[in-house]
Formats: C-alpha cells, sequence, structure tokens
C-alpha cells in the first residue's frame, strides 16, 4: 500500500499534498479547503484545529518550500467527509486501513514485546551487514563496479519483501517476518560466496528462497499456523 500514513513523535499524521496525489485533488485547492475549515471551527470557538490540522512546509518539485498541512485521523476525516465518487470511496477506504495499521503500531511499541522483536532484528540486521561486506568485496573481485550498492539493493529487497518502509513503524509480525527474510538472505549469500556463484547469481537465489518462503508462509496461514507461530512454538 501506498505511504499513505506516517508517524510523527508517536501521532499517526498524513498531510495535504499526498491527500491532494492521491484523491486527484489540486493542492491548492486542499490547502484552501482546509483553511475555510480551520476559519470556521475557530469562529465556533473549537480550538482542537491545532491537533487536526499542523502547518508545515515541504520542498515541491520545483525546488522551493511550500505551505502544506499535516493532519490526524480527525482532521483528515473532516476534510474527505464532502469527496464524492466511486474513486474517492476506494481512497477513504484506504486510508481508513493506513490509518488503523499505524495506530496499532502506537500501540503495540509501548509493549516489551515490540522492543524485543526490534532488538532482536537489530541483531539479525548487524549479521547481515557483516555478510554483505564480504559480498561486497566478492562482488568487487568479480568485476563489480558499483558494489557498494549491494548493501542498498539487499536492505531494499528485505524491507519489500516485508512490507516494511520504515523498521520504527514496522509491526511485531512485520518485524519478525523481515527477520526470518533476512536470515534467508544470510545463508544464501553465505552459501553462494561459499559455492562461487556470480553475485548477480546470489542474488536471484535470494530472491528465489524469499518467494518460496512468503508462498509457503501464505499457506501455513491458510492452514490455521503461520511460520511465525511455528518459530514461537520451537
Amino acid at each position: 500500500m501506498e505511504n499513505l500514513v506516517f508517524l510523527k513523535k508517536d501521532e499517526a499524521l498524513t498531510d495535504s499534498l499526498t491527500v491532494s496525489e492521491m484523491f486527484g485533488k489540486r493542492h491548492n485547492n486542499v490547502m484552501r479547503a482546509i483553511d475555510n475549515l480551520i476559519e470556521t471551527m475557530l469562529k465556533n470557538e473549537q480550538r482542537k484545529t491545532q491537533k487536526m490540522f499542523i502547518p508545515s512546509r515541504r520542498k515541491f518539485d520545483d525546488g522551493q518550500f511550500h505551505r502544506i498541512y499535516l493532519m490526524n485521523r480527525d482532521g483528515f476525516s473532516l476534510l474527505v467527509m464532502g469527496f464524492t465518487g466511486e474513486k474517492a470511496f476506494e481512497w477513504k477506504l484506504k486510508y481508513i486501513e493506513a490509518f488503523n495499521m499505524m495506530e496499532k503500531v502506537i500501540q503495540e511499541k509501548t509493549t516489551l514485546a515490540w522492543s524485543e522483536t526490534r532488538q532482536f532484528g537489530q541483531i539479525t540486521r548487524k549479521a547481515e551487514c557483516d555478510t554483505l561486506k564480504r559480498l561486497v568485496e566478492y562482488a568487487k573481485s568479480q568485476g563489480s563496479q558499483h558494489a557498494d550498492k549491494l548493501y542498498t539493493v539487499y536492505s531494499k529487497l528485505a524491507n519489500t519483501s516485508s512490507g516494511i518502509k520504515n523498521r520504527d513503524e514496522a509491526t511485531i509480525r512485520q518485524l519478525t517476518t523481515l527477520d526470518l527474510i533476512e536470515n534467508i538472505i544470510l545463508h544464501v549469500v553465505d552459501m553462494g560466496i561459499i559455492g562461487q556463484r556470480h553475485y548477480k547469481e546470489i542474488y536471484q537465489d535470494c530472491k528465489k528462497q524469499i518467494e518460496t518462503f512468503k508462498a509457503s508462509a501464505f499457506i501455513g496461514e491458510s492452514n490455521g499456523q503461520t511460520h511465525l507461530e511455528e518459530r514461537k512454538s520451537s
């Protein structure tokens, strides 16, 4: 799903620019609508606007910084209440799902389980980085001119495969999946170097193993038990 909602100081927010793009509106029209909402609320002595709509700035494609609004779930709901049409309805549902997911992350981040899962993942990540360091040197020995980019390439592979954009905004389930996938990468890369596979073939081997894991995890879910549950019980 698109990065519709993000965390800022442990609050789930979206912004006027993203809303305008997703709903097919001109950003200046969305800004005007928010300005009007704030004005109306202030006239009615509603002071919640400070929490609902937060003034900010962002660098646009023209290289200049322009005014935008950050908004929480209440501000978003108030803004899009008047957006109509089938597409608008679909995006409202997607935003509801995105806010629900981010609020679940906020709740989980207060638990010991989330902290332990994150710490455990950091240990795996360090081991993965050590393995990728060896892969970089290995790729250079095979003539790669861009071997240093392998860190980014494999990080993107792991995050995308786990459905994660920001590890600090991930659920326990996503973090556990990420840990399993990074362990797959560790194993496949190590075995590829030992077997003297070409570094590009090693990457394709990783993708295949991850796809196999995800497919088997899906089958496990349909049978009532996931790999994550199996791992906890082992």
